[in-house]
């Protein structure tokens, strides 16, 4: 069995695979930070008989998607976790990381999601794990593009596992959902949360544990999050967002 994270270097990727290794036959942790995924393979290496496989590669090129795709076609199961987000009014964030953002958190899910998809089908076996966000289900003012990357992924998710209904297949996806969590997030986003966070690692066993469903919302605020996108209008969510994103602005 194989396991394949994005995001690996930290935060809830890094807990993935630290919760994976006694499961998984071979780990391919994926990330930017190159001393990041060196750290964590020492760490996770004390552990015998375990084969982990670190690939240092900006996923915001698409080219290293369909690289990493090629090079590491036999996955059971895929974690698309890399993201990242910003914080400020939409006329002042800058272009060049909002787009980065797009990369990463959009173009690189679907390239990946696609490739694997694909081969997984053809395999009649598989599982992939799409990480979005309590963002993904409302507008997200102050935060727009997160928000709507976030809205992308959930949206994508939602429509592969009806194709994936339709085809009769033993392929799975699912979609994690969380709220604020303890990671390097607010310092990427310049931002501070001021509810309170959940760990990282409760997050991912969380989302193992529940792999069976489609969607993982971890905590009760999460769940709420999801109910009321549902009932409330969207001119309200998006009230309620910014009223929250204000109180973050560093």
């Amino acid at each position: 069995m194989k396991a394949l994270i994005t995001g690996a270097s930290s935060g809830i990727g890094k807990d993935f695979a630290k919760l994976l290794i006694n499961k998984y036959d071979e780990l391919i942790l994926v990330a930017r930070n190159d001393e990041g995924l060196k750290k964590l393979k020492e760490e996770l290496n004390k552990l015998p008989d375990k084969r982990i496989k670190i690939i240092a590669m900006d996923l915001s090129n698409p080219k290293n998607c369909e690289k990493l795709f090629e090079e590491n076609k036999d996955v059971d199961l895929l974690i698309n976790n890399a993201g990242f987000g910003d914080c400020g009014y939409f006329n002042k964030t800058d272009l060049e990381k909002d787009l980065d953002m797009i990369n990463t958190n959009v173009v690189a899910v679907h390239i990946l999601s696609k490739l694997y998809l694909s081969e997984m089908i053809k395999n009649n076996k598989g599982h992939i794990l799409n990480v979005a966000s309590i963002a993904g289900f409302m507008p997200g003012p102050l935060m727009a593009t997160y928000y709507s990357t976030k809205s992308y992924v959930l949206r994508l998710s939602e429509a592969i596992r009806s194709e994936l209904k339709n085809l009769n297949t033993n392929v799975k996806i699912s979609v994690l959902c969380p709220g604020p969590v303890k990671t390097n997030f607010e310092k990427t986003a310049n931002v501070q949360f001021q509810i309170s966070k959940a760990s990282s690692f409760k997050v991912a066993s969380y989302a193992l544990k529940h792999l069976n469903k489609f969607y993982i919302c971890p905590g009760f605020g999460a769940k709420m999050i999801r109910i009321g996108s549902k009932i409330l209008p969207n001119t309200l969510l998006a009230k309620m967002a910014f009223k929250s994103q204000k109180r973050r602005i560093k």
